[in-house]
């Protein structure tokens, strides 16, 4: 009896996984020959035992097919694994959904500070901001040369003014540039996150078309039989009307 009958027949009674050992029921059990190449390579690596014919425990598949995983991303990084990569990892071995609101998660770690540079930064690059400077400094033109004729507290050539708008761009320069960094922490954050989830799906696909690939294998190899089986049969009918 093959292994494939065996889970067949075993599929309400328990069954002692040969990998781990345990008692499980039927339904849990996968047949050898359904499960991938290098999947049966590393179970046999630790059970020599295991062959062909045997079984395995959906627990166990799972637990190889992340090895399995795990080997295949450290041929491709020459160092080990990074975080990243141990995230999907993790997400793979407890089916969660590794996707997720990255702006929520970067808002949270945000200061006090880090967000009144933010809304500095948003309202002087706003048309809001040009028109209010545009007009404050008209006003302070006007009233020093128009309305304060005699007392103007900044006559022309408007050096109290000059010192002002330098020193609000001396403000306004950093404060950019720290809304700028967290512009770039806030994308990184975003990119760690979609390669995080590229990476799962592209595992998730090759996992699924490895899959399907050994099945489609199985299924022709068992036409075959089905095939050789026919033809025989023909031909011992064949004989047998020859001699009737």
């Amino acid at each position: 009896m093959t292994s494939t009958d065996q889970t067949r027949n075993s599929g309400g009674e328990s069954v002692v996984c040969p990998v781990c050992h345990q008692q499980k029921p039927g339904s849990q059990m996968v047949a050898a020959e359904f499960v991938h190449a290098p999947l049966r390579s590393l179970v046999r690596k630790d059970h020599p035992g295991w062959d062909e014919t045997g079984v395995i425990c959906t627990e166990d598949l799972h637990r190889y097919r992340l090895e399995h995983i795990r080997n295949l991303l450290a041929e491709d990084s020459a160092d080990s694994l990074s975080s990243e990569e141990e995230n999907v990892l993790g997400s793979l071995e407890t089916n969660e959904i590794i996707a997720h609101d990255t702006e929520e998660e970067y808002q949270d770690r945000l200061t006090l500070g880090d967000r009144l540079s933010d809304r500095l930064s948003e309202f002087a690059g706003s048309w809001r901001f040009i028109i209010l400077f545009v007009a404050f400094m008209a006003g302070w033109m006007v009233l020093n040369t128009v309305v304060l004729v005699s007392r103007a507290f900044d006559p022309y050539p408007f050096i109290l003014l000059n010192l002002v708008l330098s020193t609000l761009a001396a403000l306004q320069a950093p404060v950019i540039m720290m809304s700028q960094n967290r512009q770039e922490d806030r994308d990184r954050v975003r990119a760690e996150n979609d390669y995080e989830v590229n990476l799962k799906s592209e595992l998730e696909v090759k996992r699924i078309n490895d899959k399907l690939d050994h099945l489609l294998t199985q299924q022709w190899q068992r036409l075959l039989e089905i095939q050789e089986t026919q033809a025989e049969l023909i031909d011992e009918l064949s004989s047998d009307n020859e001699t009737g």
